[in-house]
């Protein structure tokens, strides 16, 4: 991290700070208008950098990880004679290397502020042990894979959350959020796609069989998507060398006006260890950890939607094609939900809509084995996503400053939720199906949890603007400043 960059920034903000005071905050840039026309261009090329690479990064970050879903139809449980809950063990054991990482990653990478090259550098190192599941001959060689894998991948998806959080206003975090997720959600539409191909063609090629190829493809894909991400990717507003010294003046700048106060020099007091401290000390940030953990169980069935989708009867290479129209269409409910959530500025009652017609599916898939009922059961599960992603909106908008804290807040929250995913990979054991009518009850039961504490969260922030608006009464100040979106 270089003293010089940072000290020549500190220049710059401060001589835009001394021009602010002078009268007009968009006069530097030429006035209003031509503010206007560099935000628009700034976005456009932050947009195109960061969401053009964080996409394709998470689209391959989810392939990876549930690609034994598919490889379990071809043969991946024989081979490696597993027995009894030993599959679920080796997807649940990716989640406990996901969590003990989340933290430390999120602390180093605001301390190193260099998300060009360590993103990257952790995709290509988690797509070269993808690769080494492919070589693996019995249980323990596969839960080693699967551990580091995880352990890997924790630095991913927090960390580009914070990479979010440290370019977007609160207005524009929602549908940046869920563009970035639908690449979670397209990984399953493509990656069941690509599974199909590989695992109907390539069975004997060379002497392997088709799930190792699965490995060895999606793997070496990964590490090549990673090297070319590290010559894309920008890091924070005040690091990044390629933004003209005035775009770089505007970045900070539309940070600060968004939370009334500058986003590092003005709020970091005391450090990392500060950050930790205000992040663990904050209920809001443990009640919500808890909320998103009762929402990740009521999603477990992602992780087991190629054994749901092979119960209506078709054969694999059928039921991996039929696992992509149900996530393509919740990739595009996320996208118009938080697009819609943004415009209005609301986020619980979307969170609400989007999991109460997740219920409605599993209602459906617990009620009949009928193949139609249970594919649009299938669409209105997936869709569950949606109100998912208003959910990361929401936290990466709710915890603003300093800066340190939000890091360590959102990979907090998302490493704690991924317990739902340890538990909610054995919500689906082989003897409940084909019905499957008790995991749904789970998920159910999990999903109106979620919703419960999402409105007791929603309640402590409309309290917390109701406090800052007497605050500001009392204070005689007449404009309308930060406010919580709730």
């Amino acid at each position: 991290m270089s003293d010089s960059i940072h000290v020549e920034e500190k220049a710059e903000i401060d001589e835009t700070r001394a021009s602010l005071d002078e009268g007009d905050p968009d006069a530097i840039f030429g006035g209003s208008e031509a503010r206007l026309a560099l935000e628009r261009k700034l976005l456009w090329k932050i947009d195109l950098r960061i969401l053009g690479v964080l996409v394709p990064i998470y689209i391959l970050n989810y392939v990876d990880r549930n690609n034994a879903g598919a490889a379990r139809l071809r043969g991946f449980e024989s081979d490696l004679h597993l027995k009894g809950q030993e599959f679920a063990t080796l997807l649940s054991i990716l989640y406990v290397g996901y969590i003990i990482m989340q933290i430390p990653s999120n602390m180093f990478l605001n301390y190193i502020g260099r998300p060009s090259l360590y993103l990257p550098g952790c995709m290509a190192i988690w797509g070269m042990i993808s690769c080494l599941t492919g070589i693996t001959n019995n249980f323990i060689g596969a839960l080693l894979t699967r551990f580091f894998l995880g352990f890997v991948e924790a630095a991913f998806f927090p960390g580009a959350l914070f990479l979010l959080s440290k370019w977007y206003k609160r207005e524009e975090i929602g549908r940046r959020t869920a563009i970035l997720y639908c690449g979670n959600l397209i990984s399953n539409a493509f990656g069941s796609l690509m599974a199909s191909g590989i695992l109907s063609g390539m069975q004997g090629t060379l002497g392997h069989a088709a799930w190792r190829w699965l490995f060895y493809i999606e793997g070496s894909l990964t590490v090549f998507v990673a090297i070319c991400a590290m010559f894309i990717l920008p890091d924070f507003p005040t690091t990044t060398k390629w933004l003209t010294p005035l775009e770089r003046k505007l970045a900070v700048q539309r940070m600060e006006e968004d939370a009334g106060v500058g986003d590092q020099g003005e709020t970091e007091v005391g450090g990392q260890a500060s950050g930790l401290i205000l992040a663990l000390s904050d209920w809001r940030v443990w009640w919500m950890s808890l909320a998103m953990t009762a929402q990740v169980v009521s999603l477990s069935f992602n992780a087991y939607f190629p054994t749901l989708s092979a119960t209506m009867g078709f054969n694999n290479t059928v039921t991996l094609l039929l696992c992509a129209p149900p996530f393509a269409f919740a990739s595009l409910a996320a996208f118009f939900l938080s697009r819609h959530s943004d415009q209005t500025k609301e986020r619980f009652w979307h969170v609400a809509a989007s999991f109460g017609l997740g219920i409605l599916g599993f209602v459906i898939a617990i009620a009949t084995m009928n193949t139609a009922a249970r594919y649009v059961s299938l669409f209105l599960m997936a869709q569950s996503y949606a109100g998912f992603v208003v959910v990361y909106a929401w936290i990466s908008n709710s915890f603003p400053r300093p800066p340190s804290k939000r890091a360590v807040a959102l990979a907090l929250m998302n490493a704690f939720s991924q317990l739902g995913n340890v538990a909610g990979s054995y919500v689906f054991p082989t003897m409940w199906g084909p019905t499957y009518r008790n995991s749904y009850a789970i998920c159910i039961a999990c999903a109106g949890v979620g919703i419960i504490m999402c409105w007791v969260f929603k309640l402590s922030l409309v309290r917390l603007n109701e406090k800052i608006e007497k605050e500001e009464k009392e204070k005689g100040i007449t404009e309308k400043g930060f406010r919580y979106i709730a």
